[in-house]
């Protein structure tokens, strides 16, 4: 063959090359900018929380306040007449009951006086009934029968005041009660208005303290209360008056409680901490560490609800401690998140893992 006819041929080979490299390399191009088939293809499952499987209870929530525990009655006994102590019948710390004598003072002529009055009365008693008896017959004017019943009238006060002073020569116990303070001794000149003793009753207690507004509306009388002293023993009590009106500085109610010491423990005059016993609820107890604030700054705890899906709710706290905090505001059963809170969103799908049989 000539020159000419072997170039012509190589010439359409190379062509017919090209044209098949082209063809191909149109094939992968469209292959790749259709979408891939989807079948067999894995599907990205929900993220993995840990949960720990909660149930509300009821709890009685409390009302704590700082309070201030006294006698239930005190008295002071002080003289009411004059003299020097003769006798002193009870001493200091010693029980005494109601009416019993405490001391006796000098006599300085009472007791004759009670007599030369009662004396007195007699005799005017008798000349009132002579007067009236002679009136009845025009033989007294009526002016003697009145004079004699205005002398019979003072001689009466007289007496009365007499025999009151002796009573007070031998002061006794309005009630029953502990001697916590004498204040004289054998010898002693007392007058009027000196101090004797000091009587106090513990065998019942009083218990005041201060509501603050927002929480004086959950208390009434009748409730229970709980006193935890500062040596770390209790005593119960009950509400016995609720202010109605708020102090004007404090803007807080004033409290009592009456609280029964049957041992008498010596606590009167000292501090305590009242926990005021509030109506029952339905709470949960966890942890404070699943605490956590919601947008608006309310506590509120992360869970998962029935359909996987996470909800946070707000919850009202009723009393926390380094154990644990009872709060209200929650389903009775919830799937509390412990773990992997931090890594999901709310209202996303989770996969709940109860760790909680695990470590139980």
């Amino acid at each position: 063959m000539s020159k000419s006819r072997w170039g012509s041929i190589g010439l359409s080979l190379l062509v017919i090359i090209a044209l098949v490299l082209w063809l191909v390399s149109g094939e992968v191009k469209v292959a790749q900018q259709e979408a891939p088939d989807m079948d067999g293809a894995s599907v990205a499952e929900p993220p993995s929380v840990e949960v720990e499987i909660l149930q509300s209870r009821l709890y009685e929530p409390g009302l704590m306040l700082q309070g201030q525990l006294e006698p239930w009655r005190t008295v002071v006994i002080s003289a009411g007449v004059s003299g020097t102590v003769e006798e002193l019948t009870v001493d200091q710390g010693q029980r005494v009951k109601q009416g019993q004598t405490l001391l006796r003072l000098s006599d300085d002529g009472r007791r004759a006086s009670v007599e030369r009055w009662q004396a007195r009365v007699r005799k005017l008693e008798a000349d009132l009934a002579a007067a009236r008896r002679l009136g009845a017959s025009n033989l007294a004017s009526q002016s003697d029968i009145l004079g004699l019943e205005s002398d019979l009238s003072a001689a009466r006060a007289e007496l009365a005041q007499v025999r009151h002073a002796v009573n007070d020569l031998a002061p006794k116990a309005p009630f029953d009660a502990i001697v916590n303070r004498r204040d004289v001794d054998l010898g002693n000149l007392v007058q009027p208005g000196t101090a004797l003793f000091e009587l106090v009753q513990v065998d019942r207690l009083k218990a005041t303290g201060q509501i603050p507004q927002q929480s004086v509306g959950d208390v009434a009388e009748g409730q229970s209360v709980y006193i935890r002293l500062l040596n770390g023993g209790s005593l119960k009590g009950t509400v016995s008056f609720v202010a109605s009106a708020a102090n004007p500085q404090t803007r807080s109610f004033a409290v009592e409680v009456t609280v029964e010491n049957p041992d008498l423990k010596r606590v009167a005059g000292g501090s305590a901490t009242l926990r005021i016993a509030l109506p029952e609820t339905r709470a949960t107890f966890i942890s404070p560490a699943y605490l956590s604030l919601g947008d608006d700054g309310r506590p509120g705890v992360r869970y998962v609800d029935e359909d996987n899906r996470v909800v946070f709710r707000n919850v009202t706290l009723l009393n926390v401690t380094t154990d644990g905090a009872w709060v209200s505001g929650l389903p009775d059963e919830i799937q509390l998140i412990t773990r992997g809170g931090g890594f999901v969103s709310i209202g996303q799908e989770v996969q709940p893992v109860d760790r909680s049989r695990d470590r139980g």
